[in-house]
């Protein structure tokens, strides 16, 4: 027995509050990226990348430009592969089909949907993943076994399906209580679980992966304290994670805001790099911290949540994508597998945007560092020791770097630094 088609009104009605949310998000995120995201980070303009060999030798600019070519393969080719198989299951009626079958009530079902087709994703992409994690292991990036290895692998997993679960939930929720103003209504409720979990990420999930033990008094405590107070950031302790039972990898980074901001140093970096290059990595993080980089995007984030759940509800309920994928539309715990493929193919059309954006933050916060610390050597070698020992490659593709490229290149970074050092 074929389906009723549904009034014409019933239908028009969440099309038009798809639609405005859409582009009330839309204007939102562009407001606020005009606003807040600083367009013109560095003094006279990005200067041109530095000669890779000013700092590298030929056989470093060899090896991490084998790595690059080997990494970037096995990376792209990994997230095609993610890309088709989620069309496969959210394009294809095989994906409804398969959450059909699943016991319980709707939101069982919807939950256990995300999981599977996040499984079923990773399962596919496996063998990228495991080849590029040997090859890590062979230039001494990595310093986990096999089984430490799976054990993030799928810890990965399960969080990755925690997260896309509530968001699945809210939107299939919203769909089935108000079925002409769910758009709006999950839109919102999406853009408050951005904030949330931005705020909630270094208390929640980060514990997770590492353990965290602040800074040990001493001489570096003391500069590190200096800075903050220089920068105007209040820093009440700075963590280090126990990444070297992970990486060999040089790293810093912050996270959460409010009561749960944290400057968090690798363990690695502060055993392995003297003071003036670490403190040189510690100012560019409190240059985040200054600039309230977290909140920018987070605040970026959830305008592009209501943006993009105006775009679901767009895309998930025309004729062609039900046809297609055997769901009736977004109230229909079976249209999971079509909205992943849907967020899938998202995400990497918006990766330029984003990482876009990120660049810039990146210089402005690199900008912070040499102004705050006036000693561009430092910053110079601190580049050169992350590239040395993350084998960076030092003239990655201009095309990758442009759609994946979360920050400036190597040669670029050591490029501003020389122009400080030079006064200009």
């Amino acid at each position: 027995m074929s389906e009723s088609p549904q009034p014409t009104a019933t239908r028009r009605g969440p099309t038009v509050v798809a639609l405005a949310a859409a582009l009330v998000g839309t204007a939102l995120f562009v407001a606020l990226a005009a606003w807040l995201v600083p367009w013109d980070p560095v003094p006279g303009g990005v200067p041109e990348p530095a000669d890779p060999s000013t700092i590298l030798t030929p056989t470093e600019i060899a090896r991490g430009d084998a790595y690059g070519v080997y990494g970037r393969a096995l990376s792209w080719t990994s997230l095609a592969v993610s890309v088709l198989v989620a069309l496969w299951l959210g394009l294809g009626r095989s994906g409804a089909a398969l959450v059909r079958r699943l016991p319980g009530p709707w939101w069982v079902q919807a939950v256990l949907g995300v999981l599977a087709v996040t499984v079923i994703g990773r399962l596919f992409t496996l063998p990228f993943s495991y080849l590029l994690w040997r090859r890590r292991v062979t230039e001494g990036l990595s310093t986990q076994d096999t089984g430490a290895w799976f054990s993030d692998l799928w810890l990965n997993v399960l969080v990755s399906a925690v997260t896309v679960s509530l968001a699945v939930l809210v939107a299939v929720g919203c769909a089935r209580r108000w079925r002409r103003w769910w758009p709006a209504i999950a839109g919102g409720i999406a853009a408050g679980l951005v904030v949330l979990g931005s705020f909630v990420y270094p208390l929640l999930v980060e514990p997770l992966f590492n353990d965290f033990e602040p800074l040990a008094d001493g001489e570096l405590r003391t500069a590190v304290l200096a800075l903050g107070e220089e920068e105007g950031v209040g820093v009440d302790e700075v963590l280090v994670a126990d990444a070297s039972r992970r990486t060999t990898a040089l790293n810093a980074y912050v996270s959460g805001f409010g009561s749960t901001h944290r400057v968090v140093l690798y363990d690695t970096a502060v055993a392995g790099l003297p003071q003036d290059e670490l403190l040189s990595i510690v100012a560019h993080e409190l240059g985040h911290a200054k600039n309230h980089d977290v909140l920018v995007g987070t605040g970026l984030g959830a305008a592009g949540a209501v943006a993009g759940v105006g775009l679901l509800g767009l895309l998930v309920g025309t004729p062609l994508l039900r046809r297609r994928s055997g769901a009736t539309g977004m109230a229909d715990p079976a249209a999971v597998p079509l909205v992943l493929a849907l967020v899938a193919v998202g995400t990497f059309l918006v990766a330029p945007v984003q990482n876009g954006i990120s660049r810039q933050i990146e210089r402005r916060a690199d900008v912070v560092a040499l102004e705050t610390t006036e000693d561009p050597d430092a910053f110079v070698l601190m580049q050169r020791e992350l590239a040395v020992r993350s084998v960076s490659d030092p003239t990655p593709s201009a095309w990758g770097q442009f759609w994946f490229g979360s920050h400036p290149t190597t040669m670029e970074r050591v490029a501003l630094g020389i122009r400080y050092g030079a006064g200009e």
